[in-house]
This record gives C-alpha cells, structure tokens and sequence, in this order.
C-alpha cells in the first residue's frame, strides 16, 4: 500500500496542464533570447561589421594588446591565489569546530554583500596617496593604487567567494567519515587532505576556479577605482572597452567585447560539462 502510494506521489509529480508547461518553457525561451541572445549576436556583429581586418586591427593595437595581457596577468595572480584560500577555508570550515567559524563564513561572503567600486574605494583610502599607508608607501616608492598591484588587489577581494562558496557545500554534504578513516590508518593531515579529501571535490574545485576567472576576468567596478584609467598600462579589457566606445570607435569597443563575450560562452561550456561530471560522480557514489 505504501509502494503504490509513493508511486502514486512520484507519477504526479507534474500537476501542471500541458498549456501552462508550455507557456512556462516560451516564456523562459524569451526571456534568454532577448537577454542572452541577441545581445551576443549583437556583439558580434557589431565587432566584425567592418570586416576581419578591423576586427584583427582593433585587437592588434597597442593598447588594446597591452589590456589583454594585463588582464591575463591579474588572472593569472588572483585565481591560484583564491583557490588556495578556498581550498583551505572550506577545508577549516567543513571538516572542524573552531571558535570564529561563523565570522568566517560571514567575512567570506562579504565580497556578495558589497558593492565593488565600495571595495575599490577602500583600496584607494588604504593605498592611494592621502590614505592610511599612502605617506608610507611614496617615501618607500611602492605605488599600489593606479598600478598593477592595486587592480590585483581589488580583483582577488571581489572573487575569493567562488571556490570557498563552491565547495564548503560539497564537504559538508560527503562528511567526515573517509577522513577520519585515513586518520586512523596512519595518514597525516596533509596525507588526508590531498589523498582523500582534495580528490573527492575535484569537480568542485574546477567549478569554482571557472567562475573566479570569469568574474576576475570581467570585473569592472573595483577595478574602475583602482586603476586610474591610464591607457596601455592600468587598463584591463572592460575598461579598454569603456575607452573605445567613449571614443565612438565602436568597431574597436565591440570587437574587444567580443573577447568577452567568447570568455562567457567557453565558461558556460565548460561549466556545463563539469556540473555533468560533477552530478555523474554523485550518481556513481
């Protein structure tokens, strides 16, 4: 009796009228075409209108070369960073009972809570040259606001989120059994963490290093405060777009949006697929 009930509760698990199905599924397909589609397919129109030559010219030039490289490089500081700090923090936070673990969890979403050019301004009040250490740095000749430095800085602050928040979840919900099991056997504390801990959230961590290279990538609040717009060296791609289409050369500006737009979809790709494997472990487990 109890069978046939629950059966019962999973067969009617869709009440909705097929029109009502229907009429959900083509509102959603709206909403994603006209604010997902088109402004990509506008993107990339716009950047190769005037043909691929301009579209190459535009990305060849200097200072649109110089954001590139920039923004690789705060990238390529900032997402090692975070995962180190997410890896360590959802370690701490899952597996252990300390004292401040809630101020912890608070102090990680904080980046959530607070608007970018905020975190940006905070920099400039640290490090610009009227803030708290600003007298200190230029008798040391150290420039952290309106460098390379700061724009780093500004970027790890609004992305250390994303691969804590990814995983402190996925330890929580696997426990601490495995751990503890390898702890007994002999294992060291690092022997545990890389050998037990580190490959069953393996997925997770790649989840979450996608997200913090796509939001370092694009990040433009904070970024916008700290950098001093100064052309061919503080500028990253999404300023490097602002200046070109407050020029009125929008072939340029889209045709280096353009590089954006393809970072999203490579990251939805590639985010899609390991959320695949991700729930194919979940199911193998």
């Amino acid at each position: 009796m109890q069978h046939n009930s629950s059966a019962r509760s999973g067969n009617n698990t869709n009440t909705e009228p097929a029109p009502v199905r229907w009429l959900l599924v083509a509102t959603a397909m709206l909403f994603l075409t006209l604010f997902l589609f088109v402004p990509l397919a506008a993107v990339f129109s716009e950047a190769f209108s005037k043909g691929w030559e301009t579209y190459l010219a535009a990305l060849r030039e200097p200072d649109t070369w110089s954001a590139i490289k920039l923004t690789v490089l705060v990238a390529a500081i900032s997402v090692p960073l975070n995962l180190v700090f997410g890896l360590v923090a959802s370690w701490a936070i899952a597996k252990f009972a300390f004292p401040g673990k809630s101020l912890l969890l608070t102090l990680i979403d904080l980046p959530f809570s607070v608007s970018p050019v905020i975190s940006g301004l905070i920099y400039v009040l640290l490090f610009g040259l009227q803030g708290w250490l600003g007298p200190w740095l230029q008798d040391h000749d150290l420039k952290i606001v309106f460098a390379a430095p700061g724009i780093i800085l500004a970027t790890i602050f609004v992305t250390f989120p994303f691969v804590a928040r990814e995983l402190i979840p996925l330890m929580e919900s696997q426990g601490r059994e495995e751990e503890e099991a390898a702890l007994t056997l002999g294992a060291s504390g690092l022997q545990t963490f890389f050998l037990v801990t580190l490959p069953n959230v393996k997925w997770g961590v790649l989840y979450g290093v996608i997200l913090c290279n796509a939001r370092a990538m694009g990040e433009f609040g904070a970024v916008s405060v700290v950098s001093g717009h100064i052309r061919g060296m503080t500028n990253t791609v999404p300023l490097q777009v602002e200046i070109l289409y407050n020029e009125y050369n929008y072939a340029a500006a889209f045709a280096v949006a353009s590089l954006l737009a393809l970072l999203a979809l490579v990251t939805l790709v590639v985010k899609s697929w390991v959320e695949f494997r991700m729930k194919r472990q979940e199911i193998q487990s």
